[in-house]
């Protein structure tokens, strides 16, 4: 499959399309993801130490049987949001893992919200229709899921979606939810619940508000507003956070006033979100430092928003991301300092728990580096020397490891840095140099895996 389309990756690093900044994001990530030379094939004995943990996983499919979920479920324990990663943003057997998994926590163990790493106005739209059918699905995701988020508008997440409409159908007192954690974009949605709340609550700051909010409100699509927007001048994007800003405080300092309390705290959520979206604009895009403030704000907001959620709906939390993005080291620290995973674990010790996901080989969607053009690629056997050529070796074909509780010497391999896959929406990507044991608490290796089939936009 070849197709073009306007994307970049993410928004924050690559702002301008061609000259410096990219060529030093490119040499940055290339020098960072570089891994040492390849190392001997490890003793039998750290094989055999993860043969005894590993619990094999039947199928990633959705639907049948998940008693061989039960060692997840054990590994889970009681935590009240699971980051589930992928090594891949655009692989079917990831996505759908992840269908099967959300069904069975639901089923299981009581979880009741899918998030996933798009806008959180987004998240709303989809949450409408989950909840109580509004909009035609196929249209939203065509609408919402442009540029930097087209790799979400697939056929597992459609099945996804779907399953959970027709799941809140049957049980209409104890619905599934959908939230969006990003923040690239605040639709026309959360400028309507922050005005029409001040409206009707206090409308004499009403004209106040619709001063500061002057010009941001979206009138073009998704992947149009973005490029936009990254396109302003600086000194523009941050007069735009400064007023965005100064919207949330008065919001804030309004307070609920009469109205109901509920309503307030969506309507503050919402103009947090706006707020979030310029000041994820308002960095110097020129300056390597303000690029990595930058993708440490996303990361420190979108752990935010998932706590926000949680706790504003009390529902436990299957949170879909980039394992760069679930994990609790980054994979590339001069870009990325720090990532959700960690913002997460501090907000909710031990209530986090997260599950990295790893392949040895197969294909996948994506852009070149310095193209927009989405291809297949596929990849062979991991590299002697990487995380993934041992894990194949295990017996089990797909399998499940608790990683915190793997035995010795498989617990010292665990914790010490080498070659992983790990590719985002642009190829060519990594590796990057990961110990897994120290970015994850559970891991998920597939045997091989297949691209997931984008949806005609």
């Amino acid at each position: 499959m070849v197709c073009a389309v306007p994307v970049r990756k993410p928004w924050i690093m690559t702002w301008q399309r061609t000259g410096s900044l990219l060529t030093l994001l490119v040499t940055v990530g290339v020098a960072a993801s570089a891994g040492p030379p390849a190392t001997a094939a490890p003793a039998p004995a750290v094989v055999e130490a993860l043969d005894r943990a590993a619990h094999p996983l039947r199928t990633v499919e959705p639907g049948g049987d998940t008693r061989d979920l039960g060692a997840l479920d054990r590994m889970i324990g009681g935590a009240r949001v699971v980051g589930l990663g992928e090594a891949t943003h655009s692989s079917h057997d990831f996505f759908a893992l992840k269908d099967r998994v959300f069904g069975h926590l639901v089923e299981e163990k009581g979880f009741r919200t899918f998030a996933l790493e798009v806008p959180w106005s987004t998240g709303l739209r989809l949450d409408d229709y989950v909840l109580k059918g509004e909009g035609d699905l196929r249209r939203i995701m065509r609408d919402e899921l442009q540029r930097d988020f087209l790799w979400w508008n697939n056929t597992d997440y459609l099945r996804l979606l779907e399953w959970m409409r027709a799941y809140n159908v049957r049980h209409p007192g104890d619905p599934v939810r959908f939230m969006g954690d990003d923040i690239a974009w605040s639709g026309p949605e959360s400028y309507d619940a922050v005005e029409d709340h001040m409206a009707a609550t206090h409308p004499g700051a009403s004209a106040r508000l619709a001063e500061l909010y002057r010009g941001l409100r979206p009138t073009v699509p998704t992947g149009t507003y973005i490029e936009q927007y990254m396109n302003r001048p600086y000194a523009e994007r941050m007069e735009m956070a400064h007023r965005t800003g100064e919207a949330l405080e008065l919001v804030r300092r309004q307070g609920p006033g009469t109205g109901d309390r509920e309503a307030y705290a969506w309507a503050l959520q919402s103009a947090t979100a706006i707020d979030r979206t310029a000041r994820q604009y308002a960095f110097d895009f020129e300056d390597p430092a303000e690029i990595a403030e930058a993708m440490t704000y996303r990361d420190g907001a979108m752990a935010a928003n998932v706590v926000w959620w949680h706790e504003h709906t009390g529902t436990k939390v299957l949170l879909s991301a980039h394992n760069n993005h679930v994990g609790y080291v980054p994979e590339d620290p001069v870009t990325n300092p720090k990532v959700q995973g960690a913002y997460l674990r501090e907000s909710l010790g031990a209530g986090y728990v997260n599950v990295g996901l790893a392949f040895d080989h197969g294909s996948f969607n994506a852009t070149g580096r310095e193209d927009t053009v989405i291809r297949r690629r596929t990849l062979g056997p991991a590299a002697p020397g990487s995380n993934e050529r041992t894990l194949d070796r295990v017996r089990h074909q797909d399998y499940v490891l608790d990683l915190r509780a793997a035995g010795p010497p498989a617990r010292q391999w665990l914790r010490r840095a080498r070659p992983t896959r790990q590719i985002g929406t642009a190829y060519p990507d990594g590796p990057y140099d990961i110990a897994l044991a120290r970015s994850y608490d559970v891991l998920v290796h597939l045997h091989d895996v297949v691209a997931a089939r984008l949806r005609d936009r």
